[in-house]
C-alpha cells in the first residue's frame, strides 16, 4: 500500500482538527441554547427577561468560551516560542547534550553518511567531452573550455596590434590572427602553433563528437603558447616605449 505523503497527512490532520472544533462548537452552541430555553420555561413569567438563571448560564458560557480561547492563544504562542529559540544554523551536539545511547547513535550513522558519499564518487569513470573525476580537468568540459579561449587570445593580440580586426563568430582562427603568424615560430612541418590552435577551435565548433582529452589538451597547448609569445612582445613593447622615452628626455635636458 502506498503511504501518504507528508503534505497529503497534514492537509488531513488540518482537517480532522478543524471537523473537531466545529463539532465541539455546535455542541457548545446547542447545550447553551438548551439551557437558555429551560431558564425561561422555568421562570414565572416564563421570559428570559430579568431572569437571573439566563444571566448565569450566558456568564458561565462565555467565560468558558474566553477560557478556551486564551488557554489555546498561550499554548500556540508557547510552542511558537520554543520553536524560535531552536537555533537555526549548524550546532555540533556534544555528549552532555542529550544521552550517552543518543550521542553514540548520531555518530554512528554521521560516520555511515560519509562513508555511503565518499564510496559513491565516481572512479575510474569517461564521460565523453569531459574531464576525468579524480585528475587535474575533473569538471571541465572540453569544448567549452577550448572556445572561451578565443576571446583572451582576441583580447591579447589587441594590446599587440592596436589595429586588429574585430571578431566574428564563425571567422577562422587562422584568418582572424593572420597578424600574429609573423610572431610565432613554426616547427619542422612549417606549422605554427596557431595553425594547431584553429584546428582544435574548429573540431570544437563543427564536428558533432565532443572532443578528446589528447585534442583538448594540445588546443590548450597552443593556446597557452600563442599568449606567452603575445605576453612577450607586450613586454618588448613596453621596454622599447620606455627607453624611447628616457632617451628623447635625456635629449631635451
Amino acid at each position: 500500500m502506498r503511504k501518504l505523503s507528508l503534505r497529503a497527512r497534514a492537509w488531513i490532520s488540518d482537517i480532522c482538527y478543524a471537523i473537531l472544533v466545529l463539532v465541539t462548537a455546535g455542541f457548545f452552541a446547542i447545550s447553551c441554547a438548551a439551557l437558555l430555553s429551560q431558564a425561561g420555561r422555568t421562570s414565572p413569567d416564563r421570559s428570559l427577561k430579568n431572569n437571573w438563571d439566563a444571566v448565569i448560564i450566558g456568564a458561565t458560557y462565555l467565560l468558558v468560551c474566553i477560557i478556551s480561547v486564551a488557554f489555546c492563544a498561550k499554548r500556540r504562542i508557547a510552542v511558537r516560542r520554543r520553536l524560535q529559540r531552536i537555533s537555526k544554523t549548524h550546532r555540533s551536539i556534544v555528549r552532555n547534550e542529550v544521552p550517552q545511547p543518543v550521542h553514540e547513535y548520531i555518530s554512528q550513522e554521521f560516520a555511515r553518511s560519509c562513508l555511503v558519499s565518499y564510496e559513491s564518487q565516481p572512479r575510474n569513470t569517461v564521460h565523453s567531452g569531459w574531464g576525468r573525476p579524480g585528475t587535474g580537468l575533473s569538471g571541465t568540459r572540453f569544448r567549452r573550455a577550448l572556445l572561451d579561449t578565443i576571446a583572451e587570445i582576441d583580447a591579447g593580440a589587441r594590446l599587440v596590434i592596436p589595429s586588429h580586426p574585430n571578431l566574428k563568430p564563425h571567422a577562422r582562427m587562422l584568418h582572424h590572427f593572420r597578424f600574429l603568424l609573423p610572431l610565432l615560430p613554426k616547427d619542422e612541418e612549417g606549422l605554427s602553433e596557431l595553425h594547431y590552435y584553429d584546428s582544435a577551435i574548429q573540431l570544437a565548433r563543427t564536428v558533432d563528437r565532443e572532443p578528446t582529452e589528447e585534442e583538448y589538451q594540445r588546443g590548450m597547448d597552443a593556446f597557452t603558447s600563442i599568449l606567452q609569445i603575445l605576453r612577450e612582445c607586450r613586454s618588448e613593447m613596453l621596454e622599447e616605449s620606455r627607453m624611447q622615452f628616457n632617451t628623447g628626455h635625456n635629449v631635451m635636458s
